[in-house]
């Protein structure tokens, strides 16, 4: 089992802010739900995240992240709708 050493995280996260961190998380949960072809899996993952940017403290993150998190939350159930079966 590959274990990832806690340094290395905490080098990772003084270089950034939790917006910018989980910013980069959603590029790669998306990333990894493209090859699947669904889009209502990948709605799902857009509202997850619009939660996750909304319910994040501000005062771990700038604001921009929670207008982020506001239109990921209007645009993820757009996707959901247009889905087809």
């Amino acid at each position: 089992m590959f274990v990832v050493p806690l340094q290395l995280v905490d080098q990772f996260l003084i270089n950034y802010n939790v917006g910018q961190a989980l910013l980069v998380a959603f590029v790669l949960s998306v990333l990894a739900v493209l090859p699947l072809k669904s889009q209502r899996l990948l709605a799902l993952v857009v509202v997850v995240f619009g939660l996750v940017f909304l319910m994040t403290p501000s005062s771990l993150q700038p604001t921009a992240f929670l207008f982020l998190g506001l239109g990921l939350i209007l645009v993820g159930p757009m996707l959901y709708i247009t889905a087809g079966r």
